[in-house]
């Protein structure tokens, strides 16, 4: 690959001086995330997955869970405080976060949106979650990413795989 090109999400951790690991692959399109971290060769029970949901109230939430694993949005909507949650429309993805689909980081998007972690993290030292742009991942601490996007942690997955 050529010369790096720092993201909003690097850019703000090295602002903070938060620590971590960046993990490229060449790719240009989306891929679900089990596949993305089968091409990075990382491992899939570590990687986690950054998904927008808007609740009854309109107001807009940032869920980070595994990719292995389905957001439960009774659960999360539960969590929040909302009687009802769904998934923001992929066509507005990146007028919302400033990401594209597959590219979506938890960290800079370009508003402050509440941030919730799926409790699963903490059975790690540390986990992958996206870069900023498809084919990059960051490796830290799920409680560096924590305080990077003042986010709690919530039980947000199904409590089985399909």
């Amino acid at each position: 690959m050529g010369k790096e090109i720092k993201t909003n999400a690097m850019r703000i951790l090295e602002k903070r001086k938060i620590p971590y690991e960046l993990v490229q692959y060449e790719s240009n399109e989306f891929t679900d995330g089990v596949h993305m971290a089968e091409k990075e060769g990382i491992p899939v029970h570590q990687t986690y997955k950054t998904l927008v949901l808007e609740g009854k109230s309109k107001e807009y939430y940032v869920m980070v869970i595994p990719v292995d694993r389905e957001i439960d949005l009774k659960q999360a909507a539960k969590e929040v405080g909302e009687k009802s949650i769904h998934m923001v429309p992929v066509k507005d993805i990146t007028n919302l976060t400033g990401y594209v689909r597959g590219g979506c980081s938890p960290v800079g998007m370009k508003k402050k949106f509440p941030t919730y972690i799926d409790v699963s993290a903490r059975d790690y030292e540390k986990i992958y979650v996206s870069g900023g742009r498809i084919g990059t991942s960051l490796y830290l601490s799920p409680e560096d990413l924590l305080k990077a996007v003042s986010a709690s942690y919530a039980d947000l997955t199904q409590n089985t795989m399909r």
